[in-house]
């Protein structure tokens, strides 16, 4: 069974971000860019499906600008077999990224796609649902357990998700799409010797347009700004001052 890792690059989560003078977007100059969390968690499954010998290949695919390669050498580092790159600079967004997943999974014919849930830049949680309805296929998000059952053209995934309710289990056939929540796995570390064999593996680059995918942006974006700063809070002395605040100042009661 072939497994599909989708992973994006993004600003890593302990930088903190900073807003464009011009409000255009998220300044990401000579910042530290890593793999997105649930991107990580997903490609650690994959590669714990191939260690339990039900996965026989996993290949893990990025889309966005050169830089993405060193994603992928850390996919490939943490266990994924190869890696592709769909190389572009134009805005992409889960619509387009959807669509170029598509093309890849009808050129590599994966009995799986796991992909996170979301990407901690944009927090869209749009692309794995869009792909699935492109594709056709069943889908589980939100996973917490994962379980491959069967063989051959009875293989199904029985998975566990969190819902408000508490915990919801989901047999689907495959081939099928799973998107990964926090607490499906720990995702290892990439030691010395992994990173450097991730190096020889191979990593094929496409353009959009080499798998005819038109990736031009349906959204525009505005404008974008930094919270509002919270106001420091004061101190009274008695309930009688809180309550006087609350209904002269706050005017809440």
């Amino acid at each position: 069974m072939k497994v599909l890792v989708p992973v994006k690059r993004v600003v890593d989560y302990n930088v903190k971000v900073r807003v464009k003078s011009d409000g255009t977007g998220v300044d990401i100059a000579n910042v530290k860019m890593s793999m997105n969390p649930f991107d990580e968690i997903a490609v650690e499954e994959a590669v714990r499906l191939k260690e339990a010998g039900t996965a026989t290949e996993v290949v893990a695919v990025s889309a966005g600008v050169a830089g993405c390669q060193e994603t992928l050498r850390t996919a490939m580092a943490i266990g994924a077999d190869r890696g592709i790159l769909v190389e572009t600079d134009a805005e992409l967004q889960p619509l387009a990224v959807a669509k170029l997943l598509k093309a890849l999974v009808d050129k590599e014919q994966p009995k799986l796609v796991i992909l996170g849930k979301q990407a901690i830049d944009d927090d869209a949680n749009q692309t794995g649902q869009m792909l699935a309805a492109l594709l056709g296929w069943p889908q589980a998000t939100f996973a917490s357990k994962v379980v491959i059952a069967g063989q051959g053209e009875e293989m199904r995934a029985n998975v566990t998700r969190e819902v408000d309710g508490g915990l919801e289990t989901l047999e689907i056939s495959l081939p099928a799409i799973i998107t990964t929540d926090l607490r499906l796995n720990e995702p290892r570390y990439a030691t010395l010797p992994n990173i450097m064999k991730a190096k020889k593996k191979p990593l094929d680059t496409v353009k959009p347009d080499g798998l005819g995918v038109d990736v031009a942006p349906r959204l525009k974006t505005l404008k974008v700004a930094e919270p509002a700063k919270r106001q420091a809070g004061v101190k009274v002395a008695d309930v009688a001052d809180l309550v006087a605040k609350l209904k002269n100042e706050a005017k809440v009661i």
